[in-house]
């Protein structure tokens, strides 16, 4: 039974989870679009998100959760100096996006591209 579980595990345990997902993260920030499978796109679209969401309130206590959550400091930087004043405007939520781009070659695995949204 699955009651109450929701997330996804990945196939990792829980420190190893988080860590993948906030790797994926700061990628995201500093490229602007990463590919990879769409199972951890859906998972790190929650985890970015709500990064995001974090870095607009900009408050002291905002800088330390983001920091905890993604110890990358060009990352880190990029989302409070460039992307916090860029979603500004935003609702809370709907700064990425997910587009499904076919089947992996080697184990068929279904990919997706996950995008930061330029509006």
């Amino acid at each position: 039974m699955r009651h109450r579980v929701d997330h996804r595990t990945l196939g990792r345990y829980g420190s190893h989870r988080r860590a993948m997902l906030a790797n994926m993260a700061a990628s995201l920030f500093l490229n602007g679009q990463i590919q990879t499978t769409v199972t951890r796109a859906k998972e790190l679209r929650r985890v970015a998100e709500k990064l995001i969401t974090r870095a607009r309130g900009g408050s002291v206590h905002d800088i330390r959760v983001v920091f905890s959550r993604m110890p990358h400091k060009e990352a880190a930087t990029k989302l409070f100096d460039e992307l916090a004043p860029r979603y500004a405007s935003f609702d809370k939520g709907g700064y990425t996006r997910i587009v499904k781009l076919g089947h992996r070659s080697g184990d068929g695995a279904p990919m997706a591209m996950i995008q930061l949204i330029e509006r």
